[in-house]
């Protein structure tokens, strides 16, 4: 194999957008390695194809943590995207940024100079290519493209009605001026398309010539002599290959793989590495510590009315949508389903809001692989700032086999007070008279979850993960930090780790765009490039 400038693990949300910034100008010459397969599979083009690719084995690494003890002992499904695009590929595309203040908060109590909000937002624009058009808080010309939930069905209306109704107020973009209330949510979706990190950033890439990709190359060490990095060692086709970097490496494979990886090849808690004979190059205990998602719980209602999306997985009827879709790109297919939702307060004394709704106009049925659909409506709630810490470890040194995972859901007795008050509040706002024409009787959790005790025993029995793991390479200065602000391994040298595992603290919200930003970010730090000039956009919180 030949020596490259920069080696890339992994082809998820921040791979492909290092891979192109760090491609610009065919300057450097790049290897960008990726476990899974090219994103051939037409389920994650469509959008509303969402479910059949998010739970496709082929494209998924199919992870589950260990038994939570605050669910009952249950394991958790935690499905990551092992696939071009990685997780960008089989998630539901919703274009979420977070609130301003968890940025905020990075800066004042983690000690981040260099990433408060008005540092990332010029990032976020530059990396959009929104409907809604460039403004303050938007971007309009980059690779991503972002549009607004437009799927015409009377239920999101309801919805919109119901957050004036209730108090929870609505926002007309929650990723502008007010990030508070009931709005039509982003997805990153292009011309009825999926707008993946592999079709916005990664494809333009390659099409330069100077990055090479390999897929179904899983990375079996990070090559350390002393405490620099000269290389990787992979597997790919049956054999096992070494190839070197004469720059960087830089993992990208997520909350689990990097930190995986990373213990694998002698970074991390020494005590830990010691038990599975692994060599130490860096006793880092925060490596695979720290571990942050976002619980959730699942409402359904029946509906009154039928909407054509209720019957769309009849036989004749789905085949005509797909049609449709192939030759027109428009239609029910072009809908990832959870076009509208929320944020707001668990409770009028907190800061900002730490519950999330995804709401969707149909109702989903789960029979092994198969999916039915339900003349009902759906609506999450997820708790967006847990107070709980998981972790990842090894099971073993082979780096075939999947790490250990434990997220510890509620172990601090306020999550689920939090949670408690987000599942009133959706019934809440489920209850006003804007759905009083849809409303049919609460098919998920039932009318007779009503004490306390029982919605504690619901949430614990059916809470389940929204897919954001995160935190496990915390950037920062103190003792349980893996990367300082710029990304770079503390104690090795020319290692960095660019993906969501370098959040300190989770944001509050969907993870896709954050992690993107990141990696934007990250891209111009590696090329010793200057940061974008922050921008102090205007706030309705600030007002």
């Amino acid at each position: 194999m030949e020596n490259y400038d920069y080696v890339i693990v992994g082809a998820g949300s921040a791979g492909c957008v290092l891979a192109n910034k760090l491609g610009e100008g065919k300057k450097h010459k790049i290897l960008v390695l990726e476990a899974g397969p090219m994103d051939y599979n037409l389920m994650i083009h469509i959008p509303a194809g969402v479910y059949k690719a998010y739970r496709n084995p082929k494209i998924n690494w199919n992870y589950s943590t260990e038994n939570e003890p605050e669910l009952f002992d249950r394991n958790v499904p935690m499905p990551r995207g092992k696939v071009v695009g990685g997780s960008s590929s089989i998630n539901s595309m919703v274009y979420m940024r977070g609130h301003p203040l968890d940025y905020d908060r990075w800066q004042t109590e983690c000690g981040l100079k260099e990433w408060s909000y008005d540092q990332c937002l010029p990032y976020f624009k530059e990396g959009e290519n929104s409907d809604r058009g460039e403004d303050q808080w938007r971007g309009g010309s980059g690779n991503l493209g972002v549009t607004k939930g437009s799927f015409d069905n009377p239920l999101f209306d309801a919805l919109e009605e119901a957050g004036r109704q209730s108090g929870q107020g609505y926002s007309e973009d929650l990723n502008g001026f007010n990030p508070e209330g009931i709005a039509r949510l982003d997805a990153t979706r292009k011309h009825g398309r999926r707008c993946s990190a592999a079709g916005a950033y990664l494809r333009p890439a390659l099409a330069r010539g100077n990055i090479t990709l390999l897929t179904k190359a899983q990375v079996m060490k990070i090559n350390i002599t002393g405490n620099s990095v000269n290389g990787v060692s992979f597997k790919h086709k049956g054999k096992l290959h070494s190839v070197k970097a004469n720059k960087e490496v830089i993992l990208s494979g997520g909350a689990i793989n990097s930190p995986h990886l990373l213990m694998l090849s002698g970074v991390g808690p020494s005590k830990h590495l010691q038990k599975h004979g692994i060599e130490i190059h860096a006793d880092l205990p925060g490596v695979g510590q720290n571990l942050q998602d976002h619980s959730c719980v699942i409402l359904q209602y029946a509906c009154k009315k039928s909407f054509p999306i209720h019957k769309v997985n009849q036989p004749h009827r789905k085949l005509a949508t797909g049609i449709r879709w192939v030759f027109t790109r428009k239609g029910i297919a072009t809908s990832n389903i959870w076009e509208a939702g929320g944020l707001i307060k668990s409770s009028p004394n907190i800061a900002y809001p730490d519950i999330q709704y995804h709401f969707g106009p149909v109702g989903l049925e789960y029979n092994d692989d198969k999916i039915s659909l339900l003349q009902a409506f759906s609506i999450h709630v997820d708790h967006l700032r847990p107070r709980s810490r998981g972790q990842v470890t090894l099971k073993s040194a082979n780096p075939l086999e999947k790490p250990l995972m434990a997220f510890n859901y509620f172990q601090d007795s306020e999550d689920l007070a939090d949670m408690v008050n987000g599942f009133k509040k959706a019934r809440e706002l489920i209850s006003q008279p804007a759905f009083d024409e849809f409303r049919g009787v609460e098919l998920i959790p039932g009318p007779q979850v009503q004490s306390e005790a029982d919605i504690e025993q619901f949430i614990r029995d059916a809470a389940e993960t929204d897919y954001h793991p995160s935190c496990t390479c915390a950037m920062g200065g103190g003792e349980m930090a893996v990367v300082d602000d710029q990304m770079k391994v503390h104690g090795i040298k020319n290692l960095r780790v660019v993906d969501a595992s370098v959040m300190p603290q989770i944001i509050s919200g969907n993870l896709n765009a954050p992690t993107q930003m990141i990696a934007a970010r990250a891209a111009d730090m590696i090329l010793g490039k200057e940061q974008l000039s922050p921008i102090k956009a205007t706030f309705a919180f600030d007002v």
